[in-house]
């Protein structure tokens, strides 16, 4: 499997980006430390500049290796970080990647989920070994499962992350696309 790590890719109103210390107020000002935001996807809530510096050292470091991509999503206009995407988990050895995303609630409804999720996909493609990528949403999470209804992707009975479980998927709602 060929890795490249998380390179700065540009779509027409974003910049997707590895992550700087100097996003984290601008993180605390947009996402992370929104309790809505963070339980939608599964992660804590951070409240202050000394959490998230220390975050961003953790995802700064791992930058270091190059099956990471976590990117930091700028809105271009105001030069803030309204959310991130990243390959939350990288099964080399099947060459596919699990995707995970979010936005702050003030720029929902703008299309940037899309926008970046599509960057996303594009370059896993034509940068990187992969051939698979996937995704789930929560079934009640209807925000985020519009964001994959409108992706390239497609529903699917189950991700990696369930298989090598042992589990089948209980109200989540499951997408992939493979290289083609």
């Amino acid at each position: 499997m060929q890795h490249c790590g998380t390179q700065t890719i540009h779509t027409p109103r974003l910049l997707l980006r590895p992550f700087a210390q100097e996003d984290r107020c601008s993180m605390l000002e947009n996402w992370i430390a929104d309790p809505l935001i963070q339980h939608e996807y599964g992660e804590p809530v951070y409240q202050t500049e000394a959490q998230v510096q220390k975050l961003l050292g953790q995802w700064i470091r791992q930058y270091q290796q190059p099956d990471f991509y976590r990117w930091a999503i700028i809105e271009a206009e105001t030069n803030s970080c309204i959310g991130q995407i990243a390959f939350c988990r990288v099964y080399s050895d099947e060459a596919t990647a699990e995707i995970e995303y979010c936005i702050g609630r003030s720029r929902w409804g703008r299309g940037y989920a899309n926008e970046a999720l599509s960057a996303i996909i594009d370059f896993a493609f034509e940068k990187s070994g992969f051939v698979r990528l996937e995704a789930y949403h929560r079934a009640e999470n209807l925000k985020s499962g519009r964001v994959l209804q409108k992706s390239r992707m497609r529903v699917t009975d189950t991700v990696l992350r369930f298989v090598r479980a042992g589990e089948e998927p209980h109200g989540e709602v499951c997408y992939c696309i493979e290289r083609e």
